[in-house]
């Protein structure tokens, strides 16, 4: 006998980005979940069919969203800052195949490296701050056996282009006499040779994506140095040296590999952490939310779903614009009903509607102060959930 329709238990996908500053993706996550089962619970309802996915966009919170979805634990490796000063990292692994091929897939936030969070206790220097670290942790991926991997670059304090990052991976970048340039994006402009013949040997093997959440060129007014070198610690004298020496290093690159990365969407990221990558490694640059939706396998989970739980901390225009809530969209099945659920949202009803969702709600349940959102995000968000579960399975039984 087929079971009426207004019996069957919903599919609800629950793939929020993390609240910033009050929960990780992961957590939000559970809260939704909470709300949908109570809720169904109270209205006797049978126990819907709830597919947790937390994401990310590719920043903050990318690592914790990749373990979470594939129930991998964080590991660690020594490394060094974007100021040469040991320290240990977290990174991520996964044994579990992809529709890629069946290769471990490593994931790593090079902010974990060099980020400029690290180096704020230091007086800030554009010109030395080196990227080598996140190569530190590249090579252990590596080791561990990852032949995929995925690299998320956003809040680094680096601007060499990348050349520390495959300088730790083994490659040597030369002066017009033979000998190693010193660290940093300031001794590009000599740049004169670049030795590969020591690479490590599965660099070029493993298949590597680089999550942006900027399309900046790698040189000129919108480029890696002008646009943030500044936030960097960089003077107006250092970003002119920056952006001549990222220029200099993409006329190299594009002599030795035919790859031209200059005005490439992208490549001015993190301080032109892609150019390297793109030339030598046949890296891929893409948007943050779309690798993490790839890679977790949004669009296989949100296969025959009713409804799916997205949000953020703030639901506003930028929220359409290659963040988390456009991936949900996009990955959506056309008879899937997509909501999101933030701590504020600046959005109408039709702009919402327009950007393919149905509803957008905030988690706030009056006026409330920010420090009282943050500490009950998780209480709020699990009352949230509760609402829209009820609305919505009132208008599909109806």
């Amino acid at each position: 006998m087929t079971t009426p329709a207004h019996q069957r238990p919903l599919k609800i996908v629950l793939a929020p980005d993390s609240l910033k500053g009050s929960l990780p993706a992961a957590e939000a996550a559970l809260a939704m979940s909470r709300g949908v089962v109570a809720a169904a619970a109270r209205l006797g309802h049978p126990v819907p069919d709830v597919v947790l996915a937390p994401l990310a966009d590719g920043g903050e919170g990318t690592l914790d969203a990749l373990l979470a979805a594939w129930g991998a634990e964080p590991r660690t490796a020594r490394c060094h800052d974007a100021a040469g000063r040991a320290r240990t990292a977290r990174y991520g692994i996964s044994t579990t195949p992809s529709e890629h091929g069946p290769d471990a897939r490593g994931v790593l936030e090079a902010a974990e490296a060099n980020g400029l969070p690290l180096v704020a206790d230091l007086p800030l220097d554009a010109l030395t701050a080196t990227s080598y670290g996140v190569g530190e942790i590249a090579r252990r991926l590596l080791d561990d056996g990852a032949g995929e991997i995925l690299l998320c670059i956003g809040g680094s304090a680096t601007t060499d282009g990348g050349t520390g990052l495959l300088s730790a991976l083994g490659a040597r970048f030369l002066d017009a006499d033979g000998d190693p340039l010193p660290p940093g994006g300031g001794s590009l402009a000599a740049l004169a040779s670049i030795d590969t013949s020591g690479l490590h040997p599965r660099a070029q093997e493993a298949r590597w994506r680089v999550a942006v959440d900027v399309d900046n060129p790698l040189c000129g007014p919108r480029g890696a140095a002008a646009v943030f070198g500044p936030q960097k610690g960089a003077t107006p004298d250092d970003v002119v040296v920056l952006d001549h020496g990222l220029a200099h290093l993409a006329g190299i690159l594009e002599e030795l590999t035919g790859v031209a990365v200059l005005d490439l969407p992208g490549a001015g990221a993190a301080g032109g952490l892609p150019a390297v990558l793109v030339a030598f490694l046949d890296a891929e640059i893409v948007p943050g939310s779309a690798l993490v939706a790839d890679a977790v396998g949004l669009a296989g989970a949100l296969t025959d779903a009713d409804l799916v739980l997205t949000g953020e901390g703030s639901f506003d225009s930028q929220s359409l614009g290659g963040k988390v809530v456009q991936a949900v969209v996009e990955n959506a099945p056309a008879t899937c009903a997509v909501v999101a659920i933030a701590g504020r949202v600046q959005l109408t009803a039709a702009e919402v509607q327009d950007a393919g969702l149905a509803a957008a709600f905030s988690i706030a349940t009056g006026p409330m102060e920010l420090d009282l959102l943050i500490r009950d995000a998780g209480a709020l968000m699990e009352e949230a959930a509760a609402h829209v579960y009820g609305l919505f399975s009132a208008v599909r039984r109806s």
